[in-house]
């Protein structure tokens, strides 16, 4: 048996539960162990006592140095995530960092370079293209059985957070925090965006943050048009300004059918297809109801124990990234932007073939 992976936690904020969450189900297996925390002195109990981590850092340095860690979860604000994931590459760390990984295209191509030639391992959310439901609808649109796609829709958004004002500050926003889940998941399943488009703005001028009243200074609302070449485009609706929806998550339409998304792309339900060969939508459930947006991390170690190289690649990343930053300049100048990175989109797979037992509803109606 291979030893387990051990894991630090940095930053204890209001995603590490999610983490530690996603941690345990690897640790009953004997897969991981979860050694280190680093935070604010504050948070030192929430991780030795609430979380039981053996060991806590206030120092992130101290946390890098330590030989108890053997991959480190990034869980800091943006602004923070390149120089924190540079040092822990160069300390031979593994590394899952949050979204985004960078917020300049030139700390982005820092990070791809040293990931190059680093011995660890490095996975940067979302993890939306790792969940069943993404695989089958990414599968059932390369093999063409919705024709080539003309137009697709995406949306996430609520009402904004309250506890943080980083949100809401440059090198926040509600594209950084909130697009980058949708903007992942349509390149992932059509492919890389060739000019971008977008409305961005501030709605609500001033938030409550803690108790005290804060001035909006990042996007807080956003219409993003993508094009992917070839007359095929899509829109993302995002923004800290959606009190509530319901309605599915993406929608993909191509010349002979559609494919729609149930749930949120980081908690999907399932999906719904329409084929005009067919003559009737097909709904099928998710495959795997248990599967958690912190899917990154079983991919991860997954990849550690195995030696193969994530999924996750750091040019889809770093499309995505230049997608987000060239949509806030579309927004404040008003005029398109070209996009110059590429990747490749995730491979399909077969999954989707075996989907006849997850098939809940045929609906005979045509419209």
């Amino acid at each position: 048996m291979t030893k387990p992976v051990r894991i630090g936690l940095v930053g204890l904020g209001n995603v590490a539960s999610a983490y530690v969450q996603q941690a345990e189900r690897l640790a009953v297996k004997g897969r991981v162990e979860l050694r280190a925390a680093c935070g604010r002195a504050a948070k030192k109990k929430t991780a030795t006592e609430e979380m039981r981590i053996p060991l806590f850092f206030e120092n992130y340095e101290e946390l890098l140095a330590s030989p108890e860690v053997d991959l480190v979860v990034l869980l800091t604000p943006p602004a923070t995530h390149a120089a924190m994931t540079k040092s822990a590459l160069e300390a031979g760390k593994h590394v899952l960092v949050e979204k985004p990984f960078a917020t300049t295209l030139d700390e982005a191509a820092g990070i791809v370079k040293l990931a190059a030639k680093s011995r660890g391992l490095l996975a940067c959310a979302p993890f939306t293209t790792l969940s069943p439901t993404f695989r089958a609808m990414r599968s059932r649109i390369a093999r063409g059985e919705i024709g080539a796609v003309a137009s697709a829709r995406a949306r996430y958004g609520w009402s904004g957070p309250s506890w943080s004002k980083w949100f809401y500050e440059p090198g926040g926003g509600a594209i950084f925090d909130l697009g980058v889940y949708a903007l992942t998941t349509l390149t992932g399943l059509i492919g890389p965006v060739k000019r971008v488009s977008a409305m961005t703005g501030v709605a609500i001028p001033q938030r409550e943050i803690a108790g005290s009243a804060h001035k909006v200074a990042a996007e807080d609302n956003a219409q993003i048009l993508l094009d992917f070449g070839g007359s095929a485009f899509a829109v993302v609706t995002t923004g800290f300004t959606m009190q509530q929806y319901r309605g599915p998550a993406v929608e993909v339409y191509g010349t002979t059918g559609t494919v729609q998304m149930l749930g949120d792309d980081w908690d999907p339900d399932g999906y719904e297809l329409w084929r005009n060969d067919v003559g009737a939508w097909q709904v099928f459930k998710e495959s795997d109801p248990d599967w958690l947006w912190t899917d990154g991390l079983r991919h991860l170690v997954e990849c550690i124990e195995t030696g193969k190289k994530p999924a996750l690649g750091l040019d889809h990343a770093t499309h995505v990234l230049e997608v987000m930053l060239k949509a806030k300049e579309a927004g404040r100048t008003g005029q398109a932007q070209t996009i110059e990175s590429t990747f490749s989109p995730p491979a399909p797979d077969d999954s989707g073939r075996a989907e006849a037992a997850h098939l809940i509803h045929d609906r005979t109606r045509k419209h």
